[in-house]
């Protein structure tokens, strides 16, 4: 099992980002793909038709996000903790996530970096 973790920088208020991270509508709109997704602890999502499915563990408004995504049977659990920090002209996005099992790892990352948190740049960039 290994962790990743990465820094964007988004240019947008920590507000529009939490946004995007958190309203249906709006990930669909960055997406492009069918979501289901409520802010609400121990609820259930799916983001990307299906392709990445996980339970809401903890939301702190405009500031942090902590999800379990699912990877099959796995024992140990893969935790998700987005955290939004101001800059001078925008937002600082640190992406944590650990136990991502190994063989998934170089695939799943290189996911992570080009359609999550490209797509999420991406968005406020246009």
């Amino acid at each position: 099992m290994k962790d990743f973790k990465k820094y964007v920088y988004i240019p947008a208020t920590p507000e529009e980002v939490y946004l995007a991270l958190t309203k249906d509508i709006s990930i669909k709109l960055w997406t492009g793909a069918e979501v289901e997704f409520e802010e609400k602890p121990d609820t259930e999502f799916s983001l990307w038709d299906g392709d990445i499915v996980g339970k809401n563990l903890e939301f702190e408004t405009n500031k942090k996000i902590v999800q379990q995504w699912y990877f099959g049977e796995q024992a140990e659990p893969s935790i998700v903790t987005i955290k939004l920090h101001e800059d001078k002209k925008g937002t600082s996005l640190e992406f944590k996530q650990t136990n991502i099992p190994d063989e998934d790892y170089k695939d799943f990352t290189e996911g992570i970096e080009e359609y999550f948190l490209g797509g999420l740049v991406d968005f406020f960039d246009e």
